[in-house]
């Protein structure tokens, strides 16, 4: 009887081991959304929220829906601060205006999330010299490094010196970075002709580009050469990070690291910019190249968007800045008779991290077709920014 008592008491030991363990078996996510239009857009959920989930399996078992289908979304899992430790879950929500969604996370080790070609993308291209490019499906960028300035500065063919930022008009949701290098190997000048994907038809020369920095005194704009260091925090299917460091540059000596994030379905990309000088400085100058002066100009300081339209051989290129309006203390549509100075200037208060979006549209890409389209899409871009989508989770049991 004392024998069939332990084995009774062990099975009960067993049964209380295994009601300990985690029980959560899924949560309840809840995505709102207080504009009037529809949004489709990146959340983050920590990672801490989902350990009880977590507990009995590993990450790549963590499968999203959306409540009520049956077909799993693209995840990835983000190390935000490279530490080692994964810090979150991301995941697209599509939610319509001034409504909610919900989200169903869970564990399911069997069925796989369906694959797709649309990614973002980023990467140092030491083929190229040493451009760093980054890619979504529906634009794409590059700037440049080290061994470009080295070749300019020694005199040496292929190399480049700015710090500007270059756009790539691509017309299709694929990668193409790798590609479009790789054949540029092959046929010099490869990606300066559309061959039905898209191409580089934009001159950034010593200009900021789109969204490249400076320091706006004495009527010029004093700015730093190219990256000397650059680190990838993650690619993926949704999101892609990287830094990009450059050497104390101007009179002020700053010292400036770049965090440049890109998500999936956006045309904007991210800038946080930390910034450290040995003496104040009056500003930090945001611009966009006018190239030939043949653009439009809008201004338009009290929401924080500033735009460029202008056409590039058969089409048109919009680009525009989006920061906090009240980080702005002026901005001007700057002419100048010095090759690549014409520019649209955001002269913003100094700060040690300087935050805003920069992107484009291309005509031909089909994402907007006027002007009109453009702004539209800056005004859409400007609200998400300042509102961005409610989550809240809700533990099922």
């Amino acid at each position: 009887m004392n024998k069939y008592l332990k084995i009774v008491a062990l099975l009960m030991v067993g049964v209380l081991v295994s009601c300990n363990k985690s029980t959560v078996k899924q949560l309840t996510v809840k995505v709102e959304n207080n504009q009037d239009f529809s949004r489709n857009e990146i959340v983050e959920i920590s990672y801490k929220k989902l350990s009880e989930l977590l507990k009995n399996t590993y990450q790549e078992n963590i499968k999203v829906k959306k409540d009520g289908s049956q077909e799993y979304l693209l995840t990835q899992w983000i190390d935000i601060d490279s530490d080692g430790t994964t810090d979150a879950l991301l995941f697209q929500a599509e939610v319509g205006g001034n409504s909610s969604a919900k989200y169903v996370v869970l564990v399911d080790s069997l069925h796989p999330v369906k694959e797709t070609k649309s990614i973002t993308f980023s990467r140092l291209v030491p083929e190229r010299t040493d451009d760093y490019a980054w890619e979504n499906d529906k634009v794409a960028f590059r700037t440049y490094g080290p061994e470009a300035q080295r070749r300019i500065e020694e005199n040496e063919y292929g190399g480049t010196l700015s710090s500007g930022i270059d756009l790539w008009l691509k017309r299709v949701e694929y990668s193409i970075i790798d590609k479009w290098y790789a054949k540029n190997l092959e046929t010099k000048g490869y990606y300066h002709i559309d061959h039905g994907e898209g191409y580089d038809p934009y001159h950034v020369g010593k200009s900021r580009g789109t969204g490249g920095l400076g320091i706006w005194e004495n009527d010029s704009l004093y700015v730093s050469k190219n990256f000397i260091a650059s680190r990838t925090i993650a690619t993926g299917p949704l999101r892609t990070i990287f830094e990009l460091e450059y050497a104390p540059w101007s009179d002020y000596k700053v010292k400036e690291t770049k965090r440049i994030s890109l998500d999936i379905g956006s045309n904007f990309s991210k800038f946080e910019i930390k910034l450290n000088t040995e003496k104040e400085v009056p500003n930090y100058t945001i611009g966009i190249t006018k190239h030939d002066g043949k653009g439009e100009v809008k201004l338009n300081q009290q929401e924080g968007w500033f735009r460029h339209w202008e056409p590039i051989n058969d089409a048109y290129v919009g680009e525009g800045i989006i920061i906090e309006p009240n980080k702005v203390q002026k901005a001007f549509n700057h002419q100048s008779q010095t090759p690549d100075q014409s520019q649209v200037l955001l002269v913003t208060k100094p700060q040690e991290t300087l935050t805003y979006y920069a992107g484009f549209g291309w005509t031909k890409s089909g994402q907007v077709t006027t002007l009109e389209d453009w702004d539209k899409m800056l005004e859409r871009q400007v609200k998400i920014v300042e509102n961005p989508l409610k989550i809240s989770i809700v533990k099922d049991k």
